[in-house]
């Protein structure tokens, strides 16, 4: 079976993206504390926004990258932001 590749990405470019997913992931929790259940409009947009990039450049990343390498990237960024 012979795979397709959706994006005409390097895996340079895809692993790039995947650290900003990473950090955008760790930077989400700002505003998402900050809207108060979503009720402060500013901070919901922008908590929305950074939920939206995220998803995108995880979407386009594990187009190009096999499924395995997002993993320990992406735990070692939420771990390194959470604490």
């Amino acid at each position: 079976m012979v795979t397709r590749r959706v994006y005409d990405l390097s895996n340079a470019t895809a692993r790039a993206m995947l650290v900003a997913a990473g950090l955008i992931d760790v930077g989400w929790a700002v505003p998402l504390k900050y809207a108060e259940g979503y009720i402060r409009l500013w901070w919901s947009v922008a908590s929305l926004v950074l939920l939206a990039a995220l998803v995108v450049l995880l979407g386009r990343a594990l187009a190009v990258l096999p499924l395995a390498s997002p993993t320990p990237l992406g735990l070692g960024s939420a771990r390194s932001g959470s604490s």
